[in-house]
């Protein structure tokens, strides 16, 4: 326009002269006048400059994608080359599919009917003492006897669905099976509940105890046969749970191997949830709606828990089973007595089958190395008949993976005897803990009575937002130190839980001690809050032990045990809880006059002096468990031969040498990129 200003030569409007001072500035160091000519220069300078700056940031940002992008291919490279294992197939029986098959989205089901079928079976067992004194009517000892028999025999029976799954049946069908024999108990019991027929006549037990009438002939074989049933099923179906998920993830990937322990954190959220809901509200309606509805939604969870576990059946990979289990680990045995009076050499790459004389680039041939630990065993590898081309026979000549096997079965057998003593506190807390509830003051408010079988819903509360936690920020923090996978190792996570499950006793006695006295001294009843903390401890222990003994377990380098060996967990439970029985009849007979647990009034007897003998017996058994613990470690460390040495020197070799490449190719890249930047600035 006619108004506008003249123009400079860069198309800036040209500044009056006259009306310009001359101003002084600060540039580099020194100071220099800027005339009003240099001022236009100045703002194309520094428009160019900030151009150069956006393309240098520009061509970092690029850069830094390319190295991500070369990342991910080199990762992708390494998941390739990683072994692949050769015994999983999907539903059909064709050979899984990495990408279909395996890892999380697969586990989830899994997971689903680990909560649904805990949500069961705890309904059943965590209020099944208040049942059978008040509807079957037998004495509180014989009661509690019943509860602990039943429950051990559910962990016991879970060594019979290990065996199965891995020898035959495979974890997938073994559920389905054994899922429904457990279906058909709950049935059979929710029917037993319901009828009068199945149930002795009705009786006030406190009031009228002995002219109550137990149960009796078919009456009672109907109650036994409904329990024995979900036993039956439930026993088996548990280690195939743990198992079938953690067979979705492929352990050689080391991707994966992190998440496989994220999912026994899962495993065991899933389980908290189940125990809670359980302990809520399908004890509420036990409690209020009666036996038989409670029994009934029993069955109802244990459906939609099978359904679950049906509904993933397109993602599953499945291990297929291996024969018989305890052919192999019968002839390391045999074959070392019949050689008993050999003499094994003092070098173990004589030994035959020794991973020395072994093609390392089978991938899928699991190779055990030799441990010095119970070398009795390795007299099963003497090849007695050197140089004859006669072949001896399996009883009677081992390879060194083979022997290697059964010294992993042995050497598991202490750390799994640590953990009875902590099991036959759980089955206290299940049995004596709920009774106690049972003569507390149980009233929330003038209108709602809390169940004294929910009290063990309180750890759960708890749980349900400490394993998230746990997983999301200890593993990771914990990590970084230990550099385990798993933040710390399964030995020092059993370990800790217990320590704690100690004081979990240490609580229940001084609580005993106060409620009975103020209950004979001063005739008052305290509010059933105060039986929350020997809950919550356990609770607290039960997470790291419980968790840790399981991945302990599934983590032994023993191919095709895994759910065998998982059940070695629920065994120990079962111990547990039968030892818990012996502990009882025994307490009784020894304390006969003073009457500790003879009666069936809790004012009368001293159960606090019972959680005093278990709280020393626990922290005996923690001191055991260290003993072994460290014993354990020191053994299983295999001894390294000389070629798997040159074998390993040459990967790590490889693996500098590549990274070194990767590195001087970046620098070289890097620094064309800055030169060239800067020219541009």
């Amino acid at each position: 326009m006619a108004n506008d200003p003249p123009r400079g030569t860069l198309g800036f409007p040209e500044v009056d002269k006259s009306s310009l001072e001359l101003d002084r500035r600060h540039v580099g160091g020194g100071n220099c006048e800027i005339s009003n000519n240099n001022n236009s220069f100045q703002l194309h300078h520094l428009t160019f400059s900030l151009y150069a700056i956006a393309i240098y940031t520009q061509k970092k940002s690029n850069l830094r994608e390319k190295e991500k992008e070369k990342e991910r291919k080199k990762e992708m490279e390494m998941e390739a080359r990683i072994p692949v294992e050769d015994n999983t197939v999907d539903w059909r029986g064709r050979p899984s599919n990495p990408i279909k098959h395996e890892g999380m989205k697969a586990a989830i089901f899994a997971l689903g009917l680990q909560a649904f079928e805990i949500m069961a079976i705890a309904a059943v067992g965590n209020n099944l003492i208040t049942y059978v004194i008040n509807e079957m009517h037998y004495s509180l000892s014989h009661s509690a006897n019943i509860v602990t028999n039943f429950i051990g025999t559910i962990f016991l029976l879970a060594l019979l669905g290990g065996y199965l799954s891995d020898s035959y049946l495979g974890t997938f069908w073994a559920i389905i099976i054994f899922g429904f024999v457990e279906l058909s108990g709950f049935i059979l019991l929710s029917v037993q509940a319901h009828l009068p027929q199945l149930k002795p006549p009705p009786c006030n037990v406190i009031t009228d105890g002995e002219n109550c009438e137990e149960a009796k002939g078919f009456k009672k074989f109907i109650f036994f046969l409904a329990l024995y049933l979900v036993a039956l099923g439930s026993g088996c179906v548990k280690p195939n749970m743990i198992a079938h998920g953690g067979d979705q993830f492929n352990q050689n990937n080391p991707r994966q191997s992190k998440q496989i322990s994220t999912y026994f954190n899962a495993a065991y959220f899933a389980f908290s949830m189940g125990e809670l809901i359980a302990l809520t509200v399908l004890v509420y309606v036990q409690t209020h709606s009666g036996m038989d509805v409670g029994f009934g939604v029993s069955a109802a969870a244990m459906a939609i828990g099978l359904i679950s576990l049906v509904s993933g059946t397109l993602y599953y990979r499945n291990k297929t089973p291996q024969g018989s289990l305890l052919t192999p680990i019968a002839q390391v045995f045999v074959s070392a007595i019949l050689k008993r009076k050999q003499t094994c050499p003092s070098d173990p790459e004589m030994l035959h089958g020794s991973p020395n004389n072994l093609t390392l680039g089978n991938p899928n041939n699991a190779v055990l190395l030799h441990t010095p630990r119970f070398r009795f065993l390795d007299k099963a590898c003497i090849k007695v008949e050197e140089g004859s081309n006669r072949n001896e026979s399996p009883w009677r000549l081992c390879s060194v993976t083979q022997v290697e096997q059964a010294k992993v079965i042995i050497s598991v057998v202490p750390i799994f005897a640590c953990t009875i003593i902590f099991n036959t506190i759980l089955a206290q807390l299940q049995t004596f803990s709920v009774q106690q509830g049972s003569t507390m003051n149980t009233k929330l408010t003038t209108s709602f009575s809390i169940p004294p079988a929910s009290l063990q819903s309180i750890p759960y509360i708890i749980l349900i937002f400490l394993v998230p936690l746990y997983d999301t920020f200890f593993v990771p923090f914990a990590r970084k130190f230990t550099g385990h996978e798993s933040g710390i190792s399964p030995l020092q996570r059993i370990g800790f839980g217990l320590f704690f499950a100690t004081f979990s006793m240490v609580a229940a006695a001084l609580m005993e001690k106060r409620r009975r006295d103020l209950a004979l001294n001063s005739n008052k009843i305290i509010s059933i809050f105060w039986i929350t903390p020997q809950f919550l401890i356990f609770g607290v222990s039960e997470m790291f032990t419980a968790v840790g003994l399981i991945e302990f377990f599934y983590k032994q380098p023993v191919q095709g045990m895994q759910a065998f060996l998982t059940a070695l967990t629920y065994c120990s439970y079962s111990i547990g809880f039968y030892l818990s029985s012996v502990l009882v009849s025994v307490v009784n007979k020894i304390t006969s006059k003073e009457g500790w647990l003879s009666d069936n009034d809790l004012n009368k007897d001293r159960l606090d002096l019972f959680y005093w003998m278990l709280a020393v017996l626990s922290m005996l058994n923690f001191v055991n468990y260290v003993f072994w613990a460290r014993w354990h470690s020191r053994n299983s460390t295999p001894l390294r031969n000389n070629q798997q040495e040159q074998y390993d020197h040459m990967m790590k070799q490889g693996e500098d040498l590549s990274e070194n490449n990767s590195y001087n190719n970046s620098s070289k890249n890097n620094s064309g990129n800055i030169n060239g930047d800067k020219s541009i600035a």
